[in-house]
C-alpha cells in the first residue's frame, strides 16, 4: 500500500501501486456495557489507510474515502478497487482526500460531493468537488471543482473539512486556519470560516450580504472537522480542534465570529495564553469545550430507533483518546453530562454518522483503518 512520505508528499489520483480490491475481511464483532445499554461493534471492514469519512448508499452498501486519494466501495464485507477519476490530490501532512456526503437525490442522480486538499500555485489548500458514481461503480463522472479555498500555502495542517447539505440543496463546510491563526480574523481570507455555496458552486444567498467573500457564513473557527444539520430543527453544528484544550463545540450562526484566536479555553502547545481571555464583546462562546483536548474528528445528532436513550444527543469521534463522546442535550437544548465509549479499544476514531437503520457507524484512522458498526446489544 502507499504509505505517507511526509509534508511534501504529493498523491496524483487514482493510485496505481492500490489498484487492486482488497481481500475479504472475516467479520468480528464485541460487546461493551456503556452507561445505559450494551453496544455491539462489529468490524466491517479493514485493510483500509487512512480512512476519513463514510456514507452508506442506497442498497445499504458503504462509500469511503482514504487520506491518501482513494474512494472506495464496501459490499458484504468486501473493499472495492479504488474508484477512478478523482482529481490530483495533495496527501500533504493533515490533507489529503477528506470527506464525502450524498446529494439528497442520490439514488436518482448519483450525484456526490467530496472535499480534499488540492495542490495549486503557493502550495496546497482545500477545495470541494461534485461528481456522479458511474453506473458500474468503478469510477467517478462529471468531476468538476465547485469551490477552492483564496490562498494555498505549503502548511500542511488545518484543512478542515466535512459537508452538511441543508433543506435547500446547498453544502455548509468548514476550513480551518491552516496553521496561521491570524487568518481565521481576516474577512478576506476563506481560513478559519464556515462556507455555504449552492450545488454548482455559486455563494448561497442565505450567507451575511456585504462582505468581502460572499460564500463566508461564519468565521474565527481554528479547525472544524464536524459538522452536521440536527434533522429534528435544520440546526447546523460544528466541533472544532483547540490547541492545548479549547476543542468546541458551536452552532454557526450567519456573520457570527466564534472567536479564534481572540478568545480560547486553551492554551498554545508552548503553554502560553492565547489572546485576551475566554470572553470578549462580539465574539460568541462554545455550546461545549474540552479542556484537555480530545481532538475531535467529526461530530453527529443521534436521531434513530436503534439508541431511543440517545434521542438528540451528540456523537462525537476523537482521535487523541481513542473514544466516541456522548454529550447529552436536555430538552431545552442545553448541554447535560458526556459519557466516554470504547475508549482505547479500536485506535483514533476519525468519522462518526447514524445511519438510516440507527446504528452507528465509525472509521478508524490508522494505517490498518477499519468501518465499524454499532448495534444495540443482546442483553439490551
Amino acid at each position: 500500500m502507499v504509505k505517507r512520505q511526509g509534508k511534501t508528499a504529493l498523491l496524483m489520483a487514482p493510485i496505481l501501486a492500490a489498484s487492486l480490491a482488497l481481500p475479504g475481511y472475516a467479520q468480528e464483532s464485541r460487546e461493551h456495557r456503556v452507561r445505559d445499554v450494551t453496544v455491539e461493534v462489529t468490524a466491517i471492514a479493514g485493510g483500509l489507510e487512512h480512512p476519513w469519512s463514510v456514507e452508506v448508499l442506497p442498497d445499504g452498501a458503504y462509500i469511503v474515502t482514504e487520506r491518501p486519494g482513494r474512494m472506495r466501495i464496501i459490499r458484504d464485507g468486501e473493499v472495492g478497487r479504488p474508484l477512478g477519476g478523482l482529481p490530483q490530490i495533495a496527501a500533504v501532512g493533515q490533507g489529503g482526500l477528506l470527506d464525502v456526503a450524498l446529494s439528497p437525490d442520490f439514488a436518482e442522480t448519483r450525484r456526490l460531493f467530496f472535499t480534499a486538499a488540492v495542490p495549486g500555485p503557493g502550495g496546497q489548500g482545500t477545495g470541494v468537488f461534485s461528481a456522479r458514481l458511474s453506473p458500474n461503480e468503478r469510477r467517478l463522472e462529471d468531476v468538476r471543482r465547485i469551490f477552492l479555498m483564496n490562498k494555498l500555502t505549503g502548511t500542511g495542517q488545518h484543512f478542515g473539512s466535512r459537508i452538511a447539505i441543508a433543506a435547500d440543496g446547498s453544502l455548509f463546510f468548514g476550513i480551518g486556519d491552516r496553521g496561521d491563526e491570524d487568518r481565521a480574523q481576516d474577512q478576506a481570507d476563506h481560513a478559519g470560516k464556515i462556507m455555504r455555496i449552492n450545488a454548482d458552486g455559486t455563494p448561497s444567498a442565505a450567507n451575511p450580504s456585504g462582505q468581502p467573500l460572499p460564500e463566508v457564513w461564519s468565521s474565527g473557527h481554528r479547525n472544524p472537522q464536524g459538522i452536521v444539520i440536527d434533522p429534528a430543527d435544520n440546526r447546523l453544528y460544528t466541533v472544532e480542534h483547540g490547541a492545548r484544550g479549547g476543542d468546541e463545540i458551536n452552532a454557526p450562526e450567519a456573520g457570527n465570529n466564534y472567536g479564534w484566536p481572540v478568545i480560547s479555553y486553551g492554551k498554545h502547545y508552548s503553554g502560553a495564553e492565547i489572546g485576551i481571555g475566554q470572553s470578549a464583546d462580539g465574539y460568541e462562546q462554545p455550546l461545549h469545550y474540552w479542556d484537555p483536548s480530545i481532538a475531535p474528528g467529526a461530530l453527529a445528532v443521534y436521531r434513530g430507533a436503534m439508541f431511543p436513550e440517545w434521542e438528540g444527543d451528540f456523537l462525537v469521534a476523537a482521535l487523541k483518546y481513542q473514544l466516541v463522546a456522548r454529550i447529552e442535550r436536555r430538552s431545552d437544548g442545553t448541554i447535560g453530562a458526556e459519557e466516554r465509549m470504547l475508549e482505547g479499544e479500536y485506535g483514533r476514531i476519525r468519522d462518526v454518522k447514524v445511519a438510516p437503520d440507527g446504528s452507528i457507524l465509525l472509521v478508524t484512522d490508522e494505517e490498518d483503518g477499519q468501518l465499524l458498526r454499532i448495534t444495540r446489544g443482546s442483553d439490551s
